[in-house]
């Protein structure tokens, strides 16, 4: 089985070419902001980024012969996770969804590609909506405003696979808390093989991040929303983008703002320590989820590279149960595994509706 897997991302498109379970190709194409800017709107950069996956192949002598074409998940409606078809409801929703990234170009160009050969199919598997929470978990302190989820689904569940196998277990027998620490941050509970809780990474809800701003004081942001300071997109990208690190710090660069508290920047430290604060206090409270019996935490995303980070998360959180760490972020890998494994008939093929 050939396997082509497309991974849209803000600033880069991850390809990579899968021979079964034998990876002949990773690529990870970056845009510069320039690139980017002469596109009005994300779904605009569709047939730039197709033909930069076309162009890939051709350069690396890959023949354009595949069975499946998967791509990231964008931010349709809530689903459970799973792999999923891409059709033309799905299709429909991507078009039109109400929150924009560019992982909703993840299942369109793998639909358009995979319609250019015969007998291909065109894939994703958890996107970042998979929403498995119960029903206590949907409820905010206001009927106008119930909790919604969007977080990084895709690498905590395959994370949780590969803990598992090591463990000699099943997903689906563990309570796991799972901490993906990236340009935004997620937390979620996972108890035997779904997400019972998980909070929305994206757009103002647990710990704020390098780039994300987190849960913020509601009467303040009302606030600053009347205040005429800002316009209404200003706002959202003082919530994701232009906030967190960035809006403390002037960057997302982790690595950087460690060695500038190591030369001595006292609010590098403040602010990077705080962040840290609120990430260890997200995992605290999703322990009492599970009733305080946890199998595991597992700590994972690019900046689960930082042992200045890692070593503070775990003096504040070690108690609670034993600490893995799985660095970066194995998407890939998942995407196509999810890909291989409905290709067998391993993994039931669920029809987005």
């Amino acid at each position: 089985m050939k396997i082509l897997v497309i991974n849209p991302g803000s600033t880069s498109t991850k390809i990579a070419v899968y021979e079964n379970e034998t990876p002949l190709l990773v690529r990870n194409i970056k845009h510069t902001v320039e690139e980017l800017s002469v596109y009005p709107q994300v779904i605009d950069q569709f047939e730039f980024r197709k033909n930069l996956v076309l162009e890939e192949l051709e350069t690396n002598g890959i023949p354009f012969e595949f069975d499946a074409v998967i791509g990231r998940g964008g931010l349709v409606k809530p689903i459970s996770g799973g792999v999923y078809e891409v059709n033309e409801a799905m299709k429909r929703d991507t078009l039109h969804a109400m929150r924009t990234h560019a992982c909703n170009l993840g299942g369109l160009i793998a639909e358009e590609l995979a319609s250019a050969l015969p007998h291909c199919r065109a894939f994703i598997a958890d996107p970042g909506v998979v929403d498995e929470r119960e029903e206590i978990a949907h409820i905010s302190g206001s009927p106008l405003l119930p909790k919604i989820t969007i977080w990084h689904a895709l690498n905590q569940k395959a994370i949780a696979r590969r803990f598992a196998k090591e463990q000699g277990s099943r997903y689906e027998d563990l309570d796991l808390i799972i901490c993906h620490l990236g340009g935004g941050i997620s937390v979620a509970v996972h108890h035997h093989g779904r997400a019972i809780d998980s909070n929305n990474a994206l757009d103002g809800e647990g710990p704020f991040s390098p780039e994300r701003a987190g849960t913020l004081p509601a009467g303040q942001l009302i606030d600053l929303c009347f205040s005429g300071q800002l316009t209404k997109d200003e706002l959202k990208k003082r919530i994701s983008g232009r906030a967190g690190l960035t809006a403390h710090l002037g960057t997302t660069d982790v690595p950087a703002i460690i060695q500038s508290i190591e030369e001595g920047d006292k609010k590098a430290e403040l602010i990077l320590d705080a962040m840290i604060y609120n990430v260890a206090k997200a995992i605290g409270a999703s322990a009492t989820v599970l009733y305080g019996k946890v199998d595991a935490i597992l700590l994972t995303g690019g900046i689960a590279y930082s042992d200045y980070i890692i070593s503070r998360l775990k003096k504040r959180i070690s108690f609670l149960a034993p600490i893995y760490v799985y660095p970066g972020e194995g998407e890939m890998e998942s995407l196509a595994y999810n890909a291989l494994g409905a290709l067998r008939g391993e993994l039931p093929v669920q029809i987005y509706k």
